[in-house]
């Protein structure tokens, strides 16, 4: 398995020692191992003749990997499983970002997006088995641990496009592949179970253990006519997070006890969250083929993730913002370091006791009809396909507060420490884990808030390829012809009911039944706070009636519409360029007809009507595409790659929702929202790669990339005509405010200018058995990238500032895998790096911030034995450490001394046992 983990680059050309010692040994085994390995080289007459060894596990991934990555046309990056059921992570995000260019952010704790050179991943495009998937996110991009590792066979990751490929993304493309019964020799059973715990214990109500296991099953029947392929999957996992945060962002501020113009900010917290993960996919694959002539395959893949979580967590709001209740926050004594506050303590506070519960269950399902035809040379590809995702999810808020049966609130103070450790400490006064003092109350945040957002998105298509070969003159620079169309029917639609969840009665104490074992938040200095079950509390205690037909709240609710018309044309190249030379490749065209469109409401608040609103727009993209892969000696490949890519605009952002409204006092009318007529993003793209192979055993790769985004999609604040949207009138005008101009501020998504985006990709995977005969067993796999980009955008909510760098791009981004395979034992260790970068997070508006985050640095270790011979052959036993070193997810607001998040996830220990017959 292909399988890379990072190391980040502090020298001026960004190589990692460990990688350019990679690069180095592939180098100097370059000479002995093409003498080994040539074709050319004559036997002597009395060289013994050597035995075919067939090659398992590690090093079996790592070479089906590499012979997927020389064989194409197209720059390639590529992971196959060492066998059925044994990728080692817990979701296919973890092994994609150990691939050259790639990086994954985590979310709570877990890999879960994938970028892709430096572009955030909106820019890319997921297929399985060669379709366009669907997502239960707001977008496009796919949320990975959705797809367990054990169902897959194979990823390619396609960074140059062609012709040919539907769905191809700005950035990249990222092809899953689940296995073809027929590809196989025979009967197949693969059988997994591991355990799991988590290294930080348990909290509140949740457990520290999890476990793991899933089935395969493949088969072949009728004289392999007929092949079967069966998989399951289940994960529980549990959701532990030991977090301090503080409220964002960070600005002067002049309160008392501060500095003039002193950094601080408006509140700070200390979170212990709990919960558990639970998934399970399901794989299907029946193939028939009953003679060499015509060969149809039916797919389907089914899963369903469910994450119910918890936050326990202590929450002091320092802006002087006290509900009304008297005095402000006081800085007495205070730490201030470079203009930032780094300590003190506030004084004349109301800390708060929150529980925060969110539920969420998303569901999967996809299936295919694929049957390719062979007829005198030429050849005919159909598929129909289908998926759809659903998401629903329940998010409670519920207050509680240090204050008497009368509501009244109790004063107190807190010590704080920013930074300390990576850890911002607060140290109250009182004992906020005394529940007879702890009433559900109308605190200065009101009691509490929910939502009930839910999304489904739908896809239906349908693809005709033929292949015809070349004839004629045509025969000298073509070998075949490729020809198709493909049609995508694409729906999603968003709700978000939300409200107030307000006291039934007068402040009341929690009963004894609903508490939890209470939460340690020693970590940061806070001690202990009770937990509680907070669906019950809001059920017993509360009121919670979410609507989305109130003011803002219309806006909420979208759909958006695509359907995409796609013709293509591609010839194929294969040509002896001279005696020594070898060109391989294709040149193409892709033709797109785009019609997107957005049904949604907005709500007029000078009638309080809620009204329709709808918009779209038609347009087409012509996308030519060239991949030359040309063959030297010593199996050496140079590849170049030209191409104009596209990357459609974020679903979120072609809603026709707006949120309207008209200041009373400018007497201007204003809004904010989405834009139907948004065009794509679009690109010119320039690859060159040089290759160097040893047969499928090793192989050196440098890369650069150079990406001229034409386009790209900017929130905005523009003019804007709302005429459309205002009482009648000569201006537009109603009896309480007639208004001066109908035109007016709306901030939305916008097309602007675009930049630059270049880089450099080192890569390498080398057996040491190739160096010395005395490291049999040894090998090691690296990665190192560069990526720089001049474009920058300002965050729409100025919460980190104006001209930050692209979303989702870390300059550096390294991996590295060492590992050890012989007689059944096996070894590995893999680091996965990636330098600091602007990420997307869900706030608790379930929108979408910018915030900066820290680069991590991920190590996991796997151990095992697998019985070759006797009784016992097929049975393995293994360990496996995730997170080894318990690496932090840490956010800021721009400057570093300006911390938001701190978060530790703990260190996960996996044991378990697989066997295979």
């Amino acid at each position: 398995m292909n399988i890379f983990a990072s190391k980040r680059s502090h020298t001026a050309f960004p190589l990692k020692p460990v990688a350019a010692g990679c690069a180095l040994l592939v180098a100097a085994a370059a000479v002995p191992a093409f003498a080994q390995t040539s074709a050319d080289a004559p036997a002597a007459a009395d060289e013994p003749k050597v035995m075919s060894v067939t090659v398992a596990g590690i090093r079996r991934g790592i070479e089906d990997a590499i012979s997927v990555k020389k064989d194409a046309t197209s720059i390639v990056e590529a992971i196959s499983a060492e066998d059925i059921g044994k990728l080692p992570d817990v979701s296919i995000a973890e092994s994609i970002a150990r691939l050259p260019g790639l990086a994954a952010q985590r979310v709570a704790g877990r890999a879960q997006v994938i970028s892709i050179r430096g572009l955030s991943p909106d820019f890319s495009t997921t297929l399985l088995n060669g379709r366009e998937q669907v997502s239960t996110g707001d977008n496009r991009s796919v949320e990975f641990d959705q797809y367990p590792s054990e169902l897959i066979g194979a990823v390619t990751v396609y960074k140059t496009p062609d012709a040919g490929l539907v769905g191809q993304g700005l950035s990249g493309t990222i092809d899953l592949q689940t296995v073809r019964p027929l590809a196989f020799s025979g009967r197949t059973v693969a059988l997994n179970a591991r355990g799991e715990k988590n290294s930080l214990g348990k909290i509140g109500n949740a457990k520290d253990t999890g476990n793991r296991f899933s089935a395969s099953y493949i088969d072949q029947f009728a004289n392999r006519t007929i092949g079967i392929a069966l998989g399951y999957a289940h994960l529980e996992t549990p959701v532990l997070d030991n977090e301090t945060g503080l409220y964002e962002p960070w600005k002067r501020d002049d309160r008392a006890g501060l500095p003039s113009g002193t950094f601080a900010s408006d509140g700070i917290k200390a979170v212990a969250k709990s919960g558990r993960n639970e998934r399970d996919g399901l794989m299907g694959v029946l193939q028939y083929r009953p003679n060499k002539q015509w060969t149809s395959t039916f797919d389907v893949y089914a899963s369903r993730f469910k994450d119910e979580e918890t936050a326990n967590q202590i929450e002091i709001n320092l802006s002087g913002w006290n509900g009304g209740n008297k005095p402000d926050p006081i800085y007495n004594p205070v730490t201030v370091v470079g203009g930032t506050i780094a300590g003190g303590t506030a004084n004349n506070i109301y800390p708060l006791v929150r529980g925060m519960y969110n539920k969420r269950k998303d569901d999967i399902r996809a299936a295919g009809w694929s049957n390719e035809i062979k007829l005198d040379g030429w050849s005919l590809f159909t598929d129909l396909n289908y998926s759809k995702a659903k998401r629903s999810e329940l998010s409670l808020e519920n207050n509680l507060q240090m204050s008497n049966a009368a509501g009244a609130p109790f004063l107190d103070y807190v010590k704080l420490g920013y930074g300390n450790g990576g850890f911002s400490q607060l140290t109250p006064g009182l004992d906020y884990n005394n529940r007879d003092a702890l009433y559900v109350t109308n605190t200065i945040y009101g009691s509490g808030y929910g939502k009930t957002p839910s999304v489904e998105d739908e896809l239906k298509g349908a693809k005709i390829t033929a292949n015809i070969p070349s004839s004629g003159m045509l025969e000298k620079a073509f070998s075949s012809f490729d020809i198709g169309a493909n049609y995508s029917d694409r729906s999603k639609n968003k709700h978000q009911p939300e409200g107030n969840i307000n006291l039934k009665g007068a402040p009341t104490l929690i009963s004894s039944d609903l508490f939890y074992q209470s939460a340690n938040l020693g970590f940061a200095g806070a001690g202990y706070i009770p937990t509680w079950n907070v669906p019950a509390v809001v059920n017993k205690y509360m009121v919670f009636e979410p609507t989305d037909t109130q003011g803002y709240l219309i806006a909420k609710t979208w759909e958006v519409s695509e359907k995409i018309a796609t013709a293509f044309a591609k010839a194929n190249i294969e040509a002896e360029l001279g005696s020594d030379v070898s060109l391989r490749g294709n040149v193409g065209v892709q033709v797109q007809r785009t019609d997107q469109s957005s049904a949604s409401r907005w709500y007029d608040n000078t009638t309080g009507a809620i009204k329709p609103v709808n918009d779209g727009k038609k347009y087409t993209d012509v996308l030519p595409s060239m991949n030359l892969a040309f063959g030297f000696d010593n199996q050496q490949t140079v590849r170049v790659a030209l191409a104009k890519q596209l990357a459609r605009p974020r679903v979120d952002q072609l809603r026709s929702a707006l949120d309207f409204g008209i200041d009373t006092t400018k007497r201007e009318p204003g809004g904010s929202g989405g834009n139907a007529r948004l065009d794509p993003w679009r690109a010119k793209a320039f690859d060159i790669s040089y290759e160097k192979y040893f047969d499928k055993k090793a192989y050196f790769a440098i890369a650069g990339f150079y990406k001229k985004l034409d386009t790209y999609i900017f929130t905005q604040t523009q003019s804007y005509d709302f005429s459309a949207y205002v009482p009648p009138g000569s201006v537009g005008s109603a009896a309480s405010f007639p208004l001066h101009t109908t035109i007016g501020n709306y901030t939305a998504p916008y097309n602007g200018n675009g930049g630059n985006l270049k880089g450099v990709e080192l890569s390498a995977s080398l057996p040491l058995n190739m160096v010395s005969k005395v490291l049999d067993g040894f090998g090691v796999s690296g990665s190192t990238t560069y990526t720089d980009s001049k474009i920058t955008i300002e965050d729409p909510s100025g919460s980190i500032g104006q001209n930050i760098p692209l979303p989702g791009l870390s300059k550096r981004v390294s991996n590295f895998t060492a590992y050890y395979e012989k007689a059944g034992f096996e070894a590995r260790v893999s680091q996965r790096r990636r330098s600091n970068f602007v990420g997307e997070i869900g706030n608790f508006s379930n929108d979408r911030a910018l915030r900066y985050v820290v680069g991590e640095n991920i190590i996991d270790l796997q151990l095992g034995y697998t019985f070759e011979n006797g009784p016992m052959k097929g049975l393995g036993f293994l360990v496996q450490v995730n997170n080894l070193r318990n690496a932090a997810y840490e956010t800021y607001n721009g400057d570093r001394s300006q911390q938001l998040e701190y978060q530790k996830y703990g260190r996960t220990v996996l044991a378990g046992v697989n066997y295979k017959f």
